[in-house]
């Protein structure tokens, strides 16, 4: 078996392992029809994916006093949380951790989701213990600050340069170039591909199966 190139691989949950997109660009809109805020479009609400909710939420409904965003998020959380049973993981991505895993990488996840979002969704795809590692946005920076790749860093104690960034979007792209570490993008998430390129992933996979074979043939 060749070197590893990198010892640490860091994937986004929405987007990127998670098939979420559209569920929660609909709660988003729903959440702002709710408090009769204008319903953005979904490009609009596709493009604050990967942001901690706060800051997701503000951008999307700059015209909200901002000590109503909460109200907002408790909206945006009762629409998510009634449809969440509803998603899944993309197709091949049980396969492809596990493939890493016999590689003996780490895992890790850095995620906007909260903390109990992100282990619901952990939960209920049975991927309790695949991951060395993750952090979520209301226990650290919210992306691209690079705190909480920072903190996944220091947690192995690998190289910036030994570590992979995989997500959707370009807060995924700017939170590894802001930590100084490679990235890898997918197009099939919540961005679209021609926004990557500014940031210099080694490469864009266009599948989930795509991801799959660079990262063995690559990583």
């Amino acid at each position: 078996m060749r070197p590893r190139r990198f010892d640490l691989i860091v994937f986004d949950w929405d987007g990127t392992l998670y098939d979420s997109t559209g569920l929660i660009v609909r709660c988003i809109q729903a959440a702002c029809a709710d408090l009769g805020l204008p319903v953005p479009a979904p490009s609009e609400a596709a493009y604050v994916i990967g942001l901690g909710l706060h800051d997701a939420l503000a951008h999307v409904a700059p015209s909200l006093p901002p000590e109503r965003v909460p109200e907002l998020g408790q909206r945006y959380r009762h629409h998510y949380f009634k449809r969440q049973h509803e998603l899944s993981l993309f197709e091949g991505t049980l396969a492809l951790l596990e493939a890493l895993k016999a590689r003996n990488h780490w895992l890790a996840v850095a995620t906007g989701k909260s903390r109990q979002g992100l282990n619901e969704a952990l939960g209920h795809v049975e991927l309790r213990g695949m991951f060395d590692g993750t952090r979520t946005a209301d226990e650290t920076a919210s992306k691209p600050h690079p705190r909480m790749l920072n903190e996944l860093i220091a947690e192995f104690g690998v190289a910036p340069e030994r570590t992979l960034m995989i997500g959707d979007t370009t807060h995924d792209l700017q939170l590894a170039s802001n930590a100084g570490t490679p990235s890898v993008a997918v197009s099939y998430g919540a961005h679209e591909p021609e926004t990557f390129h500014q940031h210099g992933p080694l490469h864009i996979a266009h599948s989930m199966a795509e991801l799959h074979d660079w990262l063995v043939r690559h990583a």
